[in-house]
């Protein structure tokens, strides 16, 4: 599929607006392009749970879901680190694709808590993530201090992850879930303010402030990503 050619409510090339129309025109584009991904990743995740035959090959093996895990990773760093050197198109398509390998390590929720109490937990991450992008979006504080800390509290947080894979800790596995989700909280208000920032200094809608709103969109992607499951360890409800 041909990216640049792909128009969906403005995601056209407008390089022809002016300053004062091309800062919402990019903000417009962050949440649409965040609002597909997360569409896609949610119709993988769904199509692969419902598939017998994908579970049994993807959770048979740790390879395979290992694998799955890296690319993830890798995908993530290309993006992060390689925007400016990428095309619109590539940087799209590699988004296309992480939503899609996303959905498929995600579809693992499905066999672990209820639709109901999945359905329940992603309207309450909606409604959270709304509110805290909106205050990060009007807020006239500056959260640069906030964000760095957050960001520390982030490694932390991975560390003590890791560690609890091998000690299989209850009441730690919660207190992390717990953490988890006020520093995504906190981190989706400081990414929208700092995404604000970025966009607001564009003179136009060129392809370079396009690939920046795209790295918004998918920095916010994340953000919506870790909330959810964050909030699905805390209410969510396990099968059987």
């Amino acid at each position: 599929m041909d990216y640049n050619n792909f128009k969906f409510d403005g995601l056209a090339d407008d390089r022809h607006l002016s300053v004062s129309s091309a800062f919402p025109v990019l903000m417009r584009k962050v949440y649409v392009w965040m609002t597909l991904a997360l569409v896609v990743t949610g119709f993988t995740a769904f199509g692969v749970a419902s598939s017998p035959v994908i579970q049994m090959f993807l959770f048979s093996s740790k390879a395979v879901f290992w694998g799955l895990f890296i690319a993830e990773l890798a995908l993530v760093m290309t993006v992060s680190a390689a925007i400016n050197r990428l095309s619109l198109t590539t940087a799209t398509l590699l988004f296309v694709i992480y939503s899609v390998i996303n959905g498929v390590t995600l579809s693992v929720i499905f066999r672990v808590y209820t639709m109901s109490s999945i359905a329940n937990v992603f309207f309450i991450t909606a409604g959270t993530f709304g509110a805290m992008a909106f205050i990060g979006y009007t807020t006239k504080k500056d959260l640069s201090t906030m964000g760095r800390i957050l960001m520390m509290a982030l490694i932390g947080l991975i560390i003590a992850s890791v560690v609890n894979i091998f000690w299989g800790n209850g009441m730690l596995d919660l207190i992390i879930s717990y953490v988890g989700v006020a520093i995504f909280v906190g981190l989706t208000a400081y990414d929208s303010q700092k995404i604000k920032e970025m966009l607001q200094q564009a003179e136009d809608t060129d392809e370079s402030m396009q690939k920046l709103a795209l790295l918004g969109s998918l920095t916010l992607y994340l953000d919506f990503i870790n909330l959810f499951l964050y909030l699905l360890r805390i209410f969510g409800n396990r099968r059987d």
